[in-house]
């Protein structure tokens, strides 16, 4: 997106370069991603940065409403409600889409976000391993204002340790080596030192939990959560008997399990400004607009895109049972901002932020990108295409 800088990447680009990213990330890790990683970062110009980061701190001040937990009381599905929530989330991710107001200015759009931990682990290796690789300018950054690799590790260590020592805190997930964000949870543990768990290798005793090392029970103090909850009833079978959540427990967790609802396209109607297509719940809308066609239909609960109707119609929302748990948003257009040798590509920017414990306020700490030359944004709808994928975003100093 900064003309010169992209010209002289595509130009020095070369697929051995790819090839040995790729393998770099392979081979710190033992991991290969499951996803599609991008040939290129995204350069990010000064005003689009100010840009993002202004409409980030709008969405901020709404996750920082008095009246949140009031306001959410109903994002919380029936039977998904778990005892002793903290005061806030540690972890919230803000999804904007890059878009050309009508002068034809690089402009961001929000269009989703979450209390949940994202590739907090894995972004700040993939920016290592794009600066060793490839033709990244050295004063552009990744992390957030005032950071440096030091300071982010140390916010991500208050955010998923809080006091307590890593062997007494582990990332939790559901089939962890299945999941395509592994190479994720290998990062984090690299960076902390504290264990991948499978929900199913939890022991409970009374209200204290624990999981085995080399034979031994070890105290769970604090839980890295990144379950969704979702996938305990998808799995039911496969995993058996296993802890109840809804049961009071004697951990602490970042994020706790709730602020995934409340934090979430649930709070999308309530977001405005410039940056914020317009948006509402549709069971509230006395009639449909006319233009439907520049709308889009989001389920509340959903993850990565699944169940979104980008072309909806009359006929799709006589279909909806449950209009209570869907969102009509603006459509977004995405501008095809990122030139590439095979064609111009779109791109999504995922703000990161951490919230320690014991912090006022969160931390925009880490960002990610997305590139895409389909009709959707995201890493499984892009699997055939190049110059697309999960991506960083290095910001112009």
């Amino acid at each position: 997106m900064i003309p010169d800088i992209r010209q002289a990447f595509n130009q020095q680009f070369t697929p051995s370069r790819y090839a040995d990213l790729l393998a770099g990330l392979t081979v710190e890790t033992g991991v290969t991603p499951a996803f599609r990683v991008a040939e290129t970062p995204v350069f990010v110009p000064k005003k689009l940065e100010e840009q993002l980061l202004a409409a980030g701190e709008e969405v901020i001040k709404t996750v920082r409403r008095p009246d949140l937990l009031e306001l959410t009381e109903a994002a919380i599905p029936k039977g998904y409600l778990v005892p002793k929530e903290n005061h806030h989330p540690q972890f919230i991710i803000v999804d904007f889409a890059v878009t050309r107001n009508e002068a034809g200015e690089l402009v961001p759009q929000l269009i989703e976000l979450q209390g949940f931990p994202s590739l907090f682990g894995f972004q700040e290796m993939l920016a290592r391993q794009y600066r060793q690789y490839m033709p990244v300018p050295e004063t552009f950054c990744t992390f957030g204002p005032g950071l440096d690799r030091a300071g982010y590790v140390d916010l991500l260590r208050r955010c998923i340790l809080g006091t307590h020592h890593p062997s007494n805190v582990i990332l939790l997930e559901v089939l962890p080596r299945r999941q395509k964000t592994l190479i994720d949870f290998v990062c984090t543990e690299m960076l902390l030192g504290i264990p991948v768990v499978c929900v199913t290798d939890l022991v409970q005793e009374s209200k204290k939990l624990y999981y085995l090392k080399n034979g031994e029970k070890v105290r769970v103090q604090r839980i890295y959560n990144r379950m969704i909850f979702e996938d305990l009833a998808t799995y039911k079978d496969e995993l058996g008997t296993i802890v109840n959540f809804q049961h009071e427990l004697e951990v602490e967790w970042a994020t706790h399990p709730n602020w995934y609802y409340r934090v979430s396209k649930f709070l999308l109607p309530f977001i405005h400004g410039p940056f914020a297509p317009k948006a509402w719940f549709l069971h509230e809308l006395p009639v449909l607009p006319q233009d439907l066609e520049n709308y889009v239909l989001k389920p509340l609960f959903s993850f990565a895109g699944q169940g979104v109707i980008i072309d909806p119609t009359p006929a799709h929302v006589e279909k909806i049972e449950d209009p209570e748990n869907w969102i009509l948003q603006q459509k977004v257009e995405y501008a095809a901002a990122i030139e590439t040798p095979t064609g111009s590509a779109k791109c999504e920017i995922r703000l990161m932020y951490c919230w320690p414990d014991d912090a006022p306020a969160p931390v925009l700490a880490q960002n990610l990108a997305r590139l895409s030359k389909g009709k959707m944004i995201g890493v499984n709808y892009n699997r055939d295409l190049d110059w697309v994928g999960g991506s960083s975003c290095f910001f112009e100093p």
